[in-house]
């Protein structure tokens, strides 16, 4: 459940490995989320500030043959992306990759789902930059104290009977998601190249499209937003992919999730990710691509019409809803049962526009990296990041070996898009 980024940094001249280094564990020493540590317990789990915490020892440095480019890039990265977190400390790493053609560097980003969101990591990885190193050292989320929080509300009765319609009134809310939930479980074809065994082994590729491109394809086809072109590449993708491997795209369209943030950027941390999502059907068995965007505007209309608080893609919102121990007793077998609702995620990170810079040297891409669900051999993650929509694939390697296929038939659905062939 690693979720993070790629960037890769343009620099004027030769890279010094060791100011990198001290500089990057200089920053992240200052931010609070990262010096948070699980702290765990049957009752209820929390995060703590972690003593004595050193962000050197988040900090590692790598070098690829040089003059690496973004096929050694992705294939250090995969490895890295794929080793487990010590559970023990802070849940994050930071590693920086020299190495690269032209003076580049990269840096991945690396944090637990369970310690950031994708509008957090966003978050942490603008305070590492040059631009934020006026910023003054942000505090450490306190954990909430549950018979505390609860002691309060029985001193002043009218928060509690506030506090009681409030729960009442979701727990209405969250039976509807929970039938929504249950009516859209089906069972996966087992033909699908989309399920796999679950294995560590992982493979990326990292995929720039121009968005001087994506403008071009909502102009020819009447609209649409940019998120819903990059679906319908994707699907494009998929279709040429599945098809070429022998897969069958004529039956049940590939189910994605795509993940939505709830919580507004003014919107203090609450110490818990606040995630819905969207269920849409990735029409893989439409051989027009004019008809495939058609249906995914449509679809992804409909899914924003009803709120990222209805249908079955907000399965999300139950999990901030349990009781810590039916979370203990659910989590093994719910973590088990993703593919039961959707075949692989696509998620957008909206990232801000300014200059970004790490000790001078400028940010030239930056590709995101989302989790692999249990029980699924890809995920997707995107992000536009000035005048290009950098595409992340993570692949489950032991499932999915000839993966870059697939990274290759995203130029071509673009193609296939602007061309209308």
């Amino acid at each position: 459940m690693h979720v993070g980024a790629v960037a890769v940094f343009r620099a004027e001249g030769p890279v010094d490995r060791d100011r990198l280094r001290r500089l990057l564990a200089e920053r992240a020493q200052r931010i609070g989320r990262l010096r948070m540590r699980l702290e765990r317990s049957w009752l209820q789990p929390h995060w703590r500030e972690a003593r004595d915490f050193d962000a050197t020892e988040h900090v590692h440095d790598h070098e690829v043959p040089s003059p690496g480019g973004r096929e050694e890039l992705a294939i250090l990265t995969s490895e890295l992306i794929a080793d487990p977190l010590d559970q023990r400390r802070p849940l994050w790493e930071l590693h920086l990759i020299t190495g690269l053609a032209d003076n580049r560097f990269a840096v991945l980003m690396k944090f637990h789902h369970a310690l950031v969101d994708g509008h957090d990591a966003v978050e942490v990885g603008v305070r590492l930059l040059d631009e934020f190193t006026d910023l003054t050292d942000t505090p450490a989320t306190p954990p909430s104290n549950p018979i505390e929080d609860a002691l309060g509300l029985l001193r002043k009765p009218d928060k509690l009977v506030g506090a009681l319609r409030g729960t009442l009134s979701k727990s209405g809310e969250s039976l509807g998601i929970a039938a929504s939930v249950v009516r859209h479980v089906r069972i996966p074809l087992q033909s699908s190249p989309m399920h796999a065994s679950t294995s560590p082994a992982r493979k990326l590729a990292l995929v720039p499209v121009d968005l001087a491109d994506i403008r071009r394809i909502r102009s020819r086809h009447g609209g649409g937003t940019t998120n819903d072109v990059v679906l319908a590449i994707i699907t494009g993708a998929l279709r040429r992919w599945m098809a070429d491997r022998g897969a069958d795209v004529g039956g049940v369209p590939v189910r994605a999730l795509i993940p939505v943030c709830r919580r507004r950027s003014n919107q203090p941390r609450s110490g818990n990710n606040q995630l819905s999502g969207y269920l849409c059907g990735l029409p893989v068995d439409e051989p027009d691509p004019g008809e495939r965007l058609r249906s995914l505007r449509e679809e992804m209309s409909a899914n924003k019409s009803g709120g990222p608080l209805r249908g079955p893609g907000a399965f999300p919102v139950l999990a901030g809803r349990l009781p810590q121990l039916l979370h203990h007793l659910a989590t093994p077998l719910v973590a088990q049962g993703a593919p039961l609702l959707f075949d692989t995620m696509v998620t957008n990170v909206p990232l801000p526009r300014f200059h970004a810079a790490l000790d001078g040297a400028e940010v030239a891409e930056l590709f995101p990296i989302a989790p692999l669900a249990s029980g699924h051999a890809l995920s997707i993650a995107v992000s536009q990041f000035r005048d290009t929509v950098h595409i992340g694939v993570q692949a489950n390697r032991a499932a999915l070996p000839d993966m870059e296929k697939l990274a290759e038939a995203l130029p071509q659905a673009v193609a296939e898009l602007c061309d209308g062939a």
